[in-house]
C-alpha cells in the first residue's frame, strides 16, 4: 500500500511541477514579446505560412514594399512553382528562403524558430490567410514568444470562415507539448 501512495504522490508532484512550469513559461512570454517589440519595433524579415498559391502571390507583392527584408516561406508551393511568382514581382532569388520541413501550422513555426534565432531575427511579418490567422497567432505567440521573437500579423483576405476554436486549442496543446518536450506530435500526422 505504501508503494501505491508513493507513486500517487510522485505523479501529483510531477503534475504540479509541470503545471508550475507551464504557468511560469506563459507568464514569461508576454514579457519576452514586449522586450522584443521594444528592441526591434520594425520587422526584420517576412515569414509566410504555406497553404495556397495566393499566399506566395500576396507575399511577393507585399515584399516589393520592403526590399531589404528576406522572405521565408514554410511548406508552401514547391520552389520550382513559387520562384516564378517572386521573380515576376522583381524579387531576387537570394531574398527567398523555402523550408519544406513543416507538415502543419505548429511545425511551420517549430521547424524555423531556431533558424530565426541563429540569424538574430527578433521581429517578423507573419503572413497567412485571414481565416487561418487566429490559429497562427496563438501558435506564434507561444513558439516565437518563447524565443523572444515578436511578430506583426498580416492577413490575406479570403471568403473562408475562421477556423474553429477546437483546431486552435488542439494546436495550442501541441505547442505546449513542444515547449515542454521538444516534440510536436507531428509524427502522428496522417501524411507522414
Amino acid at each position: 500500500m505504501r508503494i501505491f501512495r508513493g507513486k500517487r504522490n510522485g505523479y501529483r508532484f510531477y503534475g504540479l511541477v509541470s503545471c508550475t512550469l507551464i504557468v511560469l513559461l506563459l507568464g514569461v512570454i508576454p514579457m519576452r514579446l514586449a522586450i522584443a517589440y521594444y528592441q526591434v519595433p520594425y520587422p526584420q524579415a517576412i515569414f509566410t505560412l504555406g497553404g495556397g498559391m495566393e499566399r506566395e502571390q500576396f507575399t511577393a507583392q507585399f515584399a516589393q514594399s520592403y526590399p531589404s527584408l528576406d522572405i521565408w516561406v514554410s511548406s508552401g508551393y514547391p520552389p520550382k512553382k513559387a520562384l516564378p511568382i517572386f521573380r515576376a514581382a522583381g524579387i531576387p532569388d537570394t531574398r527567398v528562403n523555402f523550408d519544406n520541413r513543416a507538415l502543419d501550422t505548429v511545425t511551420n513555426f517549430t521547424s524555423l524558430v531556431a533558424d530565426f534565432k541563429r540569424r538574430k531575427i527578433q521581429h517578423l511579418y507573419l503572413i497567412t490567410s485571414d481565416f487561418h490567422m487566429p490559429r497562427a497567432k496563438a501558435i506564434a505567440t507561444l513558439v516565437l514568444g518563447s524565443r523572444s521573437i515578436a511578430f506583426t500579423p498580416v492577413s490575406i483576405p479570403s471568403r473562408q470562415p475562421v477556423e474553429s476554436w477546437i483546431r486552435i486549442l488542439r494546436d495550442v496543446i501541441r505547442t505546449l507539448l513542444w515547449m515542454i518536450t521538444g516534440h510536436t506530435g507531428a509524427r502522428f500526422h496522417p501524411n507522414r
